[in-house]
């Protein structure tokens, strides 16, 4: 085994910056629409961030216990706008930037009416209100079939059932509204007069037929929406059209620059750690996780608990998506009154056999087995059991639930090599990688650098952009090597999390 090297505080990574005066041309500028902020970054043509050309603006989801979650669309367009002025309204940049992208958190969804003014909050996909409508789609449609023709399964984080929610529910809305948009595809209506949906945002719907790469009839009959109120799909190297050059004149240093269809923020995040070929797994851990590799083919079949979204003609992504990750350890942060500090020495003690065994769904579960409606588990917990074993107990668990996405995707990726993680999680508890190294028993390559989603973003405009330019190659943390000592246990602790998952999910 690999010897374990020393992780990094957050705060390393940051000399992977280049200064202006030494920056590439030409340059792109991205912006980030995520589940606690919107953010906005520039970079040069190798996928180098600009030093001092980025900035952020924290928000939050409104969520309640009926499973609302929401927020508020024009103060998303309204924060993307003031990036800009932060970061792009500066004469020294007029003429050097090529390129302007947007991504945003997956299967959101804003209604507007006919001047383009959103009659609806932006759903996220956090929101489980279309639960009922969700079960009498699965008994209407086969669901496997759905997927492999998707890429994606009947889950209320997609909006066939959300769609049957609203015009269940709000039919009045419903009826109301002359276009449905991602919270991307808002803001650029908004921003630019015009708007598309880049073929990685239509995809993240459930509504996008992964092979011809067009809205899919009989998906949108299902949903009961017409597809003249969705929007065009643009391919990633193909800028939108007919943007409005008196609106993007407030913005100095966007002279003559390219606009792109907003995409799904998962391919970003993937692409800007290294997620480039069919060999590298990334394990993402922010407030959501995943764990997704990108294919340079189109796979005939998907295994059962996968995701596979379309990117363009030649490439999609393969994976499967985790509610609670970072929520899960806010959660113990809040509940059990933990700090980073403490979660990061529980997550490096010695395995024991007195952790009790934690089914992590605090908002319910995506992949592998699609139960919307789950919710957390504990079990084993006896009076002795404190609030660090039930720490150590949330941790594995949200380990056991990468395990469950690793096992399938190796069915379909055979020629993975390396796990690459990153995200805020990732960061904040290094010592939890020990864990997920153990329990994948896989080398897991850690993945330190800032905004690796905008990063991402940037360099998927390069591709069209800056095709002859060598990209950057940032240096990673470190490795966590798997313990052969922790093999033995880390079975047992699988072996329970199976058990407790098979009779949770029977149970929905």
């Amino acid at each position: 085994m690999g010897k374990h090297r020393k992780t990094p505080q957050p705060e390393d990574g940051a000399d992977f910056a280049v200064d202006l005066g030494e920056a590439r041309d030409p340059l792109v500028m991205t912006l980030d629409i995520g589940s606690t902020a919107t953010r906005g970054s520039l970079y040069d043509a190798t996928g180098t961030p600009v030093r001092h050309y980025r900035d952020k603006i924290p928000h939050a989801f409104t969520t309640t216990g009926d499973g609302t979650s929401v927020m508020d669309p024009d103060q998303v367009t309204g924060e993307i706008a003031e990036l800009l002025d932060r970061v792009c309204d500066r004469p020294e940049l007029a003429g050097r930037v090529r390129g302007v992208g947007l991504d945003s958190f997956a299967s959101s969804l804003v209604g507007v009416d006919a001047e383009g003014s959103a009659v609806t909050e932006c759903f996220t996909y956090a929101d489980s209100r279309c639960a009922p409508q969700l079960a009498r789609l699965r008994e209407e449609l086969d669901e496997l079939e759905v997927q492999q023709k998707m890429g994606a399964r009947l889950h209320t984080s997609y909006l066939a059932p959300r769609f049957r929610w609203l015009a269940e529910t709000r039919p009045e809305v419903f009826a109301s509204a002359t276009r449905w948009l991602s919270i991307g595809e808002y803001a650029w209506l908004r921003l630019l007069g015009t708007t598309a949906a880049g073929t990685a945002t239509a995809a993240w719907t459930g509504l996008l037929n992964r092979r011809s790469g067009n809205w899919d009839q009989r998906m949108l009959r299902a949903a009961g929406i017409p597809e003249e109120k969705l929007s065009p799909i643009l391919e990633p190297h193909e800028p939108l059209p007919d943007v409005d050059p008196e609106r993007t004149a407030r913005w100095r240093g966007l002279s003559g620059a390219q606009w792109f269809a907003p995409v799904a923020d998962g391919l970003c995040a993937n692409i800007g750690v290294g997620g480039t070929d069919e060999r590298t797994i990334v394990a993402s851990a922010a407030t959501s996780g995943a764990m997704r590799v990108l294919l340079h083919h189109r796979p005939q079949d998907i295994p059962p608990g996968l995701w596979c979204y379309r990117i363009d003609s030649a490439r999609c992504l393969l994976g499967g998506a985790l509610n609670d990750v970072g929520r899960a350890v806010s959660w113990l942060q809040d509940t059990l009154a933990l700090d980073d500090a403490v979660l990061n020495d529980i997550a490096a003690a010695p395995v024991s056999p007195d952790t009790p065994g934690v089914l992590p769904f605090l908002t319910g579960e995506r992949s592998t087995g699609w139960a919307g409606s789950a919710r957390a588990v504990f079990a084993d917990v006896s009076a002795a059991t404190d609030a660090p074993a039930m720490a150590r107990g949330m941790l594995e668990g949200i380990a056991g639930s990468y395990r469950r996405v690793s096992d399938e995707l190796g069915q379909a990726a055979p020629h993975v090599e390396r796990v690459i993680t990153a995200g805020r999680v990732t960061q904040e508890l290094p010592s939890w990688l020990q864990i997920l190294g153990d329990y994948l028993d896989t080398p897991v390559i850690h993945q330190t650098m800032k905004r690796s989603t905008c990063r991402g973003n940037a360099l998927l405009m390069l591709e069209s952009l800056a095709p002859d330019v060598e990209r950057s190659a940032p240096e990673p943390a470190g490795t966590y090597s798997p313990r052969e000592a922790a093999q033995e246990r880390y079975r047992a602790v699988h072996e329970r999390f199976e058990r407790l998952y098979d009779a949770l999910v029977a149970s929905r």
